[in-house]
């Protein structure tokens, strides 16, 4: 099992260029089971979510089962349920395993296609689905009790492409990632208008057609190096990204001091003057992100004064804050949220990663503690950045893989 060793005290200097999307990726390559042919997509990141995908996708060729020994591996895997539906009328998928995040259920996903005219059955551990007389255009809400659902919108919006005549999705996600599936989908075929917003309207057609596509950059991985860089005290530009999927990060990171600049496709950050505390709520886009509270956390032990973060998302989602505190942090947790201290003088340690973004706030710290600290189980790490090390290391940062030979 590998493991990162990080050696801090090293202000992060340079130019890095940022990796596809894996929250784009993975339903874009669910959505080729909807037509005949190969699509090309171009710009896929080197994941493991991304090879488990594909390796799921290989398997349920000629077959409408996806099996649990690849579904469990992934959440998102389950979006192959909406396209196995829409195309051969049934689908048996494997429920997703669970998670640290805590519970995610996939109700609003079959309460969208049981919308759409889909009988569906849940019995030992399968989703066993069928649309006898073809899926029906509707309208529906997606609105969860944490708010809208990527993955189920996702889903319903894939199975809406082939439906007969005309469906509307209320509340559905405004993620970036959903407006590159439906204009992918347009681009094979697809009749999709209103993404980006909260009402999503698709007119069904009779078959898409294959095509080929450019994912755009991960904007998580572009959060979490500038980041990065802002608590090392460095200067960093990152070229190939988006910053206006950006804006609420970069507000939140001038709120603390930081000097940052932006052109079409680059983002550059100066850190200078002692950064100040600033408290964060993660929420649906174009809120804060939570899939970089984690980071934030980190972040938030080198600023000055006391910092408040809310999690409205996965209320649960905290995992990370006592491996922090291992490392001197001062969090504590608060119902829903968190408060940190700081600034605080971290200190190298062995600590063990979680999940995906919990693994990046962990380096993240391990760039600014005293002495080297052993991030272990960072698989979890690698289901989402791509050769973190290699481009941290390229900025001048000491990380390394290493073997961990201490166990699991």
């Amino acid at each position: 099992m590998d493991a990162f060793l990080v050696e801090g005290g090293i202000p992060l200097q340079g130019t890095v260029s940022a990796s596809g999307s894996k929250n784009a990726a993975l339903p874009i390559q669910a959505a080729t089971l909807l037509m005949e042919g190969e699509c090309s997509l171009h710009g896929l990141p080197e994941l493991r979510d991304v090879q488990t995908m594909r390796r799921l996708l290989e398997g349920l060729e000629g077959s409408v089962e996806a099996p649990y020994e690849l579904v469990r591996q992934m959440r998102a895997s389950v979006c192959v349920l909406g396209p196995l539906l829409a195309r051969y009328g049934r689908a048996i998928v494997a429920l997703p395993g669970g998670c640290v995040l805590g519970p995610r259920p996939i109700d609003l996903h079959l309460k969208g296609l049981e919308a759409l005219g889909a009988e569906i059955l849940v019995e030992h551990g399968l989703i066993q689905a069928v649309a006898p007389h073809g899926l029906q255009g509707c309208s529906l809400d997606l609105t969860g009790p944490m708010g809208p659902t990527v993955l189920g919108t996702a889903n319903i919006l894939m199975a809406a492409t082939l439906a007969e005549g005309k469906t509307v999705l209320g509340g559905a996600a405004q993620e970036p990632e959903i407006v590159e599936l439906a204009n992918f989908l347009n681009s094979c075929g697809a009749l999709i208008s209103g993404q980006g917003t909260s009402r999503i309207e698709i007119e069904g057609v009779s078959e898409l057609h294959p095509c080929e596509w450019n994912l755009p950059p991960d904007r998580i991985e572009v959060g979490t190096l500038l980041l990065a860089g802002a608590m090392t005290g460095g200067r960093l530009r990152v070229n190939g990204c988006r910053p206006i999927e950006q804006d609420c990060l970069l507000q939140a990171l001038r709120a603390t001091g930081l000097e940052i600049q932006s052109g079409e496709d680059w983002i550059e950050l100066q850190a200078g003057q002692p950064l100040q505390a600033h408290s964060i709520q993660t929420s649906a886009y174009p809120g804060f992100p939570t899939d970089l509270q984690a980071q934030w956390m980190a972040f938030a032990t080198v600023c000055e004064g006391t910092t408040f973060i809310e999690e409205k998302i996965y209320p649960e989602r905290f995992v990370h804050a006592e491996e922090l505190n291992r490392m001197g942090a001062k969090i504590q947790r608060s119902g829903g949220g968190a408060l940190i201290r700081g600034p605080i003088s971290l200190s190298g340690a062995p600590v063990m990663a979680s999940d995906l973004r919990a693994s990046a706030a962990l380096v993240l710290a391990g760039l600014v503690a005293e002495g080297e600290t052993v991030v272990r189980r960072v698989y979890h790490l690698d289901r989402g950045y791509e050769g973190l090390e290699k481009k941290l290391a390229s900025l001048g940062a000491k990380v390394s893989r290493i073997l961990d030979e201490s166990g699991p």
